[in-house]
């Protein structure tokens, strides 16, 4: 049985990022992408937010807190990554701007590239990067689909305006296959974190949530998208690191966690967003 959920979660991961990806890709063009990144001022809040103002929150966490140190290590980890591939649909999820979240989702995938190789080995003694690792996962996974589906897009409209609806429902279709696989395959693990652990990740993540909010001032809009983004960490990026440079099992359960914790925090927001749109819209 454990060995089928393990399959489960592997295959609806692949299938939810690339019809994810698809599915935008199919609805928006480039145009519509690299606009929010003409907008200097939305630019140098996303990185302020996701790689000064969120690192410096993990360092202060793990200084203060009584943690391990597979624990610490992991919670400077998920600091220095980001750029998740959910952040489309939890803005698809929000009724809120998909081309602003996909500019922003490569924005910040591009900045950890570079970012997590220079900043990590300094923080934590003896870690090696590899970036191009990183960067092909991300480029196989995210990447190529999205420039696929805008190509489909621009040169074959009609047809992407059929294709759109299916890749959504099999984006949604993996989206609840990878919620109930990671549930069930690692509660009895994650438990395992219970008490500081549980505490840090969750103190993160709510802070990189609330430090996307406040550095989103003055727009509803920009504060949504930004405390989605800056609080949705990388966590593939993030895995990929761990997996060479750690040996302690907690490193990898730290990843995890966040990434349950993750979806347990954001969906419900998304959604409660998204209805509140409704609404406006319905008065």
């Amino acid at each position: 049985m454990r060995e089928f959920l393990q399959i489960v979660y592997e295959f609806s991961v692949v299938g939810f990022v690339v019809a994810s990806m698809v599915a935008m890709g199919l609805d928006l063009t480039v145009r519509q992408i690299v606009k929010p990144l003409k907008n200097p001022g939305l630019v140098s809040l996303v990185l302020a937010a996701n790689f000064l103002a969120v690192p410096f929150f993990a360092y202060l966490l793990v200084q203060l807190l009584p943690l391990s140190m597979g624990v610490k290590e992991g919670i400077i980890l998920l600091s220095v990554a980001a750029g998740a591939p959910f952040l489309p649909k939890l803005a698809c999820i929000a009724k809120s701007d998909p081309a602003m979240s996909i500019a922003l989702m490569l924005l910040l995938m591009v900045a950890t590239v570079f970012f997590m190789p220079l900043v990590l080995p300094r923080l934590i003694e003896g870690t090696v990067v590899d970036a191009a690792q990183i960067a092909r996962s991300l480029v196989t996974l995210m990447l190529l689909p999205l420039v696929v589906a805008l190509f489909v897009r621009a040169r074959y409209e009609n047809l992407a305006n059929r294709l759109y609806p299916s890749f959504v429902s099999i984006s949604d279709v993996a989206l609840a296959a990878l919620a109930v696989s990671l549930v069930i395959l690692h509660t009895k693990s994650i438990l395992g974190l219970w008490g500081w652990g549980l505490v840090s990740i969750i103190l993160l993540l709510g802070g990189a949530m609330a430090i996307g909010y406040l550095f989103g001032y003055g727009d509803s809009e920009r504060r949504f998208m930004l405390s989605i983004a800056t609080a949705q960490r990388n966590i593939s990026a993030a895995i990929l690191v761990a997996a060479k440079n750690f040996d302690d099992p907690e490193v990898m359960l730290t990843m995890v966690a966040a990434a349950i914790l993750g979806l347990l925090i954001m969906l419900p927001y998304a959604r409660a967003r998204g209805k509140c749109a409704v609404d406006l819209k319905i008065s």
